[in-house]
């Protein structure tokens, strides 16, 4: 390994999980399992500089992400808490990174205690901001099915679909506003099926579930 990330790494060892419930104190089961987070998950991308991300943990929950590459000079870090507002529940198996080259990594992944998609956007260009969004439909969730290439999320009357190795968008309406709560996604929205040419979906609308589809184009 690399000596950057050899110095990125003192200070954060191996991943070790233990295994705890499903279910939060408040809600229902979600589709990951929870677990204790001791210590951190790490990414490293395949480019030549060697972008790479590091989600640190402390007291069993995601606490904060560092990310850098070779020759960047520095490690950028921020935290769970000021970025979502929480510190996550991460099960290694529902969490992926996306590189695009060494000039973004994309961090999706779904608190198990909620099962809620949250997605977040970190340009290794300090003068750009850090953008998380906290409505994601990641393909972490089984019944989401989405091109590994592409980020969705919503606004509760949308769709938006954007290729990550592009920045080329698509959405699709659902044709009025939804009363989307984002900790119960599944109550509004069963499943989607979306690639980079189609997308489709079961919603909700009133108390009757719709297919929604459309061909889309991304640009």
């Amino acid at each position: 390994m690399k000596a950057f990330i050899t110095v990125a790494l003192s200070f954060i060892t191996a991943i070790t999980f233990v295994a705890c419930g499903s279910k939060s104190a408040d809600g229902p089961a979600t589709f990951c399992d929870t677990a204790c987070l001791t210590d951190s998950i790490n990414f490293k991308g395949d480019h030549k500089l060697e972008p790479a991300v590091f989600i640190v943990s402390n007291n069993c929950k995601a606490d904060s992400i560092i990310w850098t590459y070779k020759g960047l000079g520095e490690l950028r870090k921020t935290s769970f808490e000021g970025l979502i507002g929480r510190t996550p529940s991460i099960n290694k198996d529902f969490i992926r990174c996306y590189f695009t080259n060494a000039d973004v990594a994309w961090v999706m992944f779904n608190d198990c205690e909620t099962g809620r998609g949250f997605q977040i956007k970190l340009p290794y260009d300090r003068s750009q901001s850090v953008s998380p969004k906290g409505s994601g439909i990641n393909n972490l969730d089984p019944k989401f099915s989405i091109s590994d290439n592409l980020i969705v999320y919503t606004d509760r009357g949308n769709l938006f679909i954007e290729d990550m190795s592009t920045g080329k968008k698509g959405s699709m309406t659902f044709g009025e506003a939804l009363d989307i709560d984002y900790d119960n996604m599944h109550a509004s929205i069963d499943s989607v099926n979306i690639t980079n040419t189609r997308s489709w979906a079961k919603v909700k609308i009133g108390e009757e579930w719709k297919v929604i589809e459309k061909n889309i184009t991304l640009e």
